[in-house]
Protein backbone atom coordinates (compact mmCIF):
# COMPACT_ATOMS: atom_id res chain seq x y z
CA UNK A 1 0.00 0.00 0.00
CA UNK A 2 1.12 3.11 -0.74
CA UNK A 3 0.40 6.96 -1.10
CA UNK A 4 0.80 9.29 -4.42
CA UNK A 5 0.19 12.98 -4.61
CA UNK A 6 -0.58 15.63 -6.90
CA UNK A 7 -2.31 19.11 -7.17
CA UNK A 8 -4.95 20.39 -8.68
CA UNK A 9 -5.64 23.13 -11.00
CA UNK A 10 -6.51 25.44 -8.36
CA UNK A 11 -2.95 24.18 -6.31
CA UNK A 12 -4.26 22.37 -3.97
CA UNK A 13 -2.95 19.69 -2.94
CA UNK A 14 -4.60 16.09 -2.83
CA UNK A 15 -2.97 12.40 -2.33
CA UNK A 16 -4.38 8.70 -3.05
CA UNK A 17 -3.99 5.11 -1.75
CA UNK A 18 -3.57 2.52 -3.65
CA UNK A 19 -3.93 -0.70 -1.93
CA UNK A 20 -2.91 -3.67 -3.71
CA UNK A 21 -2.68 -7.12 -3.36
CA UNK A 22 0.68 -8.49 -4.27
CA UNK A 23 -0.51 -12.17 -5.07
CA UNK A 24 -3.05 -11.40 -7.68
CA UNK A 25 -1.66 -8.07 -8.85
CA UNK A 26 -5.62 -6.68 -7.87
CA UNK A 27 -5.88 -3.22 -6.58
CA UNK A 28 -8.23 -3.65 -3.96
CA UNK A 29 -8.88 0.16 -3.01
CA UNK A 30 -7.79 3.59 -4.69
CA UNK A 31 -9.10 6.47 -2.08
CA UNK A 32 -8.42 10.27 -3.33
CA UNK A 33 -8.50 12.84 -0.46
CA UNK A 34 -7.09 16.46 0.44
CA UNK A 35 -5.46 14.66 3.72
CA UNK A 36 -5.59 11.18 4.42
CA UNK A 37 -4.25 10.12 8.00
CA UNK A 38 -3.00 7.38 9.97
CA UNK A 39 -7.34 6.60 10.98
CA UNK A 40 -8.65 7.00 7.41
CA UNK A 41 -6.45 4.29 6.33
CA UNK A 42 -7.35 1.75 9.18
CA UNK A 43 -11.07 2.77 7.92
CA UNK A 44 -9.84 1.77 4.52
CA UNK A 45 -8.25 -1.41 5.69
CA UNK A 46 -11.70 -2.02 7.70
CA UNK A 47 -13.64 -2.00 4.64
CA UNK A 48 -11.39 -4.31 2.73
CA UNK A 49 -11.25 -6.72 5.89
CA UNK A 50 -15.20 -7.04 5.89
CA UNK A 51 -14.63 -8.91 2.73
CA UNK A 52 -11.81 -10.73 2.24
CA UNK A 53 -9.25 -12.46 4.45
CA UNK A 54 -5.96 -10.28 5.54
CA UNK A 55 -2.67 -10.71 4.31
CA UNK A 56 -0.09 -12.11 6.95
CA UNK A 57 1.84 -8.62 6.43
CA UNK A 58 1.35 -5.31 4.30
CA UNK A 59 4.13 -3.75 2.59
CA UNK A 60 4.46 -0.21 3.61
CA UNK A 61 7.14 2.98 3.44
CA UNK A 62 7.64 4.96 6.71
CA UNK A 63 4.91 7.82 5.85
CA UNK A 64 3.29 9.53 8.73
CA UNK A 65 0.00 7.70 8.28
CA UNK A 66 1.90 4.11 8.48
CA UNK A 67 3.65 5.19 11.34
CA UNK A 68 0.69 6.16 13.32
CA UNK A 69 -0.70 4.49 16.19
CA UNK A 70 -4.03 3.95 15.10
CA UNK A 71 -2.23 1.53 11.99
CA UNK A 72 0.35 -0.02 14.40
CA UNK A 73 -2.76 -1.44 17.42
CA UNK A 74 -5.02 -2.06 14.12
CA UNK A 75 -1.88 -4.14 12.45
CA UNK A 76 -1.59 -5.84 16.23
CA UNK A 77 -5.18 -7.01 16.88
CA UNK A 78 -5.09 -8.67 13.69
CA UNK A 79 -2.03 -9.84 13.57
CA UNK A 80 -0.99 -8.12 10.71
CA UNK A 81 2.97 -7.78 10.39
CA UNK A 82 3.69 -4.11 8.70
CA UNK A 83 6.42 -4.53 6.77
CA UNK A 84 8.44 -1.12 6.16
CA UNK A 85 10.58 -0.87 3.30
CA UNK A 86 13.95 0.95 4.09
CA UNK A 87 14.01 4.68 3.91
CA UNK A 88 15.20 6.18 0.55
CA UNK A 89 14.21 2.31 -0.94
CA UNK A 90 11.09 2.64 -2.56
CA UNK A 91 12.25 -0.03 -5.04
CA UNK A 92 11.46 -3.00 -2.02
CA UNK A 93 8.01 -2.07 -2.38
CA UNK A 94 7.88 -1.70 -6.58
CA UNK A 95 4.91 -3.12 -8.05
CA UNK A 96 3.13 -0.62 -5.93
CA UNK A 97 5.25 1.97 -6.87
CA UNK A 98 4.88 0.89 -10.76
CA UNK A 99 1.40 1.13 -10.35
CA UNK A 100 1.84 5.05 -8.93
CA UNK A 101 3.62 5.33 -11.95
CA UNK A 102 1.25 4.41 -14.33
CA UNK A 103 -1.63 6.01 -12.57
CA UNK A 104 0.35 9.42 -12.37
CA UNK A 105 0.31 9.19 -16.04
Amino acid sequence: MDFISDRLDNGQQFCILAVIDLFSRECLMMKAGISLMGTHVVKLLEEIRRNRPLPQAITVDNGPEFISKKLDVWAYYYGVKLDFIRPGKPVENAFVESFNGRLER
